[in-house]
């Protein structure tokens, strides 16, 4: 699992705060410095906070646990849906839907409703509805799929939530709070870094620095569940040595 390198940070703009007279005083201790009225984020702090964070995320990954991505600013949308479906972990990049994990049985049936609809359209169940109907249903279909696509397959609530942006991503943060779950998130200096339990303090608005970190999250994710895999059939020899 390759970390990204000083330069290649550099490189990414992740260094890049936000003005100074937005900033959170609580970041004070990310903070290299100001230039030109803008804080600049200290990366060697970025590399110790990715490390805590990718080891965090590794271990619940070999443990079997669920990761949720959760990213709905448009320049981070895309970059955090293909992390996160490359490692197969359940993602929300449009909208969060307040009580999304709160109120997850309301949400579940939503997505019932949703594979449904789905079903019914593809195996001919509505073969005898007209195309107006059908058209409606389509849309619907679509609605569904836009906002609750990406936690399809979440049977229960996940036990950890990645964040790009948490200030705007505030509702989320929260919910995740009330339930216990575990928060990781890219923090800028505009936020207050104690509201995640793995602050990772970067540039939250280019795309470019989204992508660095959110992609190395999901590759010690990826190294997780390789190690669970690995360690099954160990575990498995090991059972019937027993026997």
């Amino acid at each position: 699992m390759e970390k990204p390198t000083y330069k290649e940070l550099l490189d990414a703009g992740v260094h890049f705060g936000h003005l100074k007279k937005k900033w959170n005083p609580k970041m004070a201790p990310y903070i290299f410095m100001e230039r030109k009225g803008i804080h600049i984020i200290d990366l060697n702090r970025t590399l110790e906070c990715l490390d805590r964070a990718a080891n965090a995320l590794r271990q619940m990954a070999k443990s079997g646990k669920k990761i949720m991505f959760v990213a709905t600013k448009k320049q981070a949308r895309e970059i955090v849906a293909n992390a996160a479906r490359s490692v197969g972990m359940p993602y929300v990049t449009d909208r969060w839907l307040g009580g999304m994990m709160t109120n997850f049985t309301t949400i579940r049936r939503s997505v019932k409703k949703m594979q449904n609809i789905e079903r019914m359209l593809q195996d001919g169940t509505f073969s005898s509805i007209t195309k107006k109907e059908r058209l409606t249903l389509s849309r619907e279909l679509n609605k569904l799929e836009k906002v609750l696509g990406g936690i399809a397959n979440l049977n229960r609530l996940p036990s950890a939530i990645f964040i790009v942006d948490i200030q705007h991503e505030h509702i989320a943060v929260a919910e995740a709070q009330r339930l216990g779950i575990r928060t990781f998130g890219i923090v800028d200096t505009n936020s207050d870094p104690n509201l995640v339990d793995f602050p990772i303090p970067g540039n939250d608005d280019a795309s470019k620095s989204v992508a660095i970190i959110t992609n190395y999250m999901a590759e010690a994710i990826r190294q997780g569940l390789e190690e669970r895999k690995a360690a099954k059939p160990e575990k498995e020899a090991a059972q019937e040595a027993e026997a």
